[in-house]
């Protein structure tokens, strides 16, 4: 694993669940709208999931648990596992992750406004790369597998 967060970091994120369990499904409905800009990326996803808006619901709920959690990822790593193999079967690699995080860090700003500041942004774009990182990782070990 990668270096830690921070312990401001850490306190950061999980200051923010309260505001990602009400606004949390607005945020990644506007990540996902951001992101799907490159056909290339949308074709990675599953339509109706999306059409249906559960694809926002579990992306919203997992944020949600990494922010309650980011001090303890041992108790994500159940999802963690499921999130990666399911990356690995949709052909999801390390190069998708920064037009995540291109869409995810400005889809916060354009829900929360003025209340994401750069303190928060920056907290979220660090924790987003460290969780990023873990999961690149283990998607590289089950690609490994695959082949």
């Amino acid at each position: 694993m990668n270096k830690s967060l921070s312990p401001e970091t850490i306190r950061i994120i999980k200051s923010t669940a309260p505001v990602l369990q009400e606004h949390g499904v607005a945020i990644t409905t506007r990540m996902y709208e951001r992101l799907f800009v490159d056909p290339k990326i949308k074709a990675l996803f599953d339509e109706a999931a999306h059409a249906s808006g559960e694809q926002p619901k579990r992306l919203a709920a997992a944020i949600l648990a990494f922010a309650k959690n980011v001090d303890n990822l041992d108790a994500l790593q159940g999802a963690i596992d499921k999130i990666c193999a399911r990356h690995v079967a949709t052909h999801v690699k390390a190069e998708h992750y920064p037009a995540v995080a291109n869409a995810l860090l400005p889809a916060i700003k354009d829900v929360l406004s003025d209340a994401a500041t750069d303190e928060i942004l920056n907290a979220w774009g660090e924790a987003y790369w460290f969780l990023a990182d873990i999961m690149i990782s283990h998607e590289r070990s089950l690609y490994g597998e695959a082949h």
